[in-house]
């Protein structure tokens, strides 16, 4: 399977990040979209929807901030057959919605587990142990949690590496669960540096086939043209690297 690259520009901030240029890829323009920052409201989920429609789930796609990282369930709700879901975030993003017909940045895990027929199993990487221990007991049997914390630990790596799913896993992965050195995004911000990032992908794309691929966790735009410039500098390197890394593996499905 070709490795298809799909860009959706919500803030425009791809337009300051050097590792697009020269790629293959093909640009989603949602900036003009309403009802989609954070909150996605029915009619934003409707045009997101049609504008994905033509794209497979197996591919590298590039959401822009974390504020849109609800777009993972879109993709996934494309996935026809059994996979799993694991997630690289600061965030469990598993809390109740304050709106119900609403999905947001925050629940779309939750909502993943609660809709999602194929969904086996959710195993979430680098999120505070805070957090995790405020995810209702209801949904631990589903979900393994790597804390960002525990992950500092070598008996903690090496049951990660151990785990192992029959199903195909789509990755996710928010740029917030590294350390603000690595990269810059508008979330509280875990402390993974990209190489421990890398090398905990790194025993996945080994071990698993791999459904599919997105990376979130741009910076959006301030009125501070330098510092905007030194954030796009610093997550275009994590995401030249982060692609670098995705296209060097090889794994049973060719992703």
């Amino acid at each position: 399977m070709k490795k298809q690259l799909i860009i959706m520009d919500f803030t425009g901030v791809y337009n300051y990040e050097p590792f697009i240029r020269n790629q293959n890829c093909i640009w989603l323009d949602c900036r003009h979209l309403y009802g989609t920052e954070c909150y996605c409201d029915e009619e934003g989920a409707a045009s997101l929807k049609r504008l994905i429609a033509d794209y497979p789930a197996e591919g590298i796609h590039f959401i822009d901030s974390g504020n849109y990282h609800y777009l993972t369930k879109f993709w996934t709700d494309k996935l026809n057959y059994p996979f799993s879901l694991l997630v690289f975030d600061h965030h469990p993003d598993m809390q109740p919605p304050l709106f119900e017909d609403m999905i947001s940045c925050g629940s779309w895990v939750k909502d993943m587990l609660d809709t999602n027929p194929y969904l086996q199993k959710v195993v979430v990487a680098g999120a505070s142990e805070a957090l995790i221990r405020a995810v209702p007991d209801i949904y631990r049997d589903r979900v393994h949690f790597y804390g960002e914390k525990a992950l500092k630990q070598e008996e903690t790596w090496k049951r990660f590496a151990s785990e192992h799913v029959n199903e195909p896993v789509y990755i996710s992965i928010d740029k917030d669960v590294l350390n603000p050195e690595s990269a810059v995004t508008n979330w509280d911000q875990g402390s993974l540096s990209l190489q421990e990032l890398e090398q905990l992908l790194a025993v996945v794309f080994r071990h698993e086939k791999i459904a599919g691929i997105d990376i979130c966790g741009e910076c959006s735009a301030t009125l501070d043209l330098f510092e905007e410039k030194r954030e796009a500098a610093i997550n275009g390197r994590a995401n030249q690297e982060l692609l670098e890394l995705i296209s060097s593996f090889r794994t049973p499905t060719e992703l």
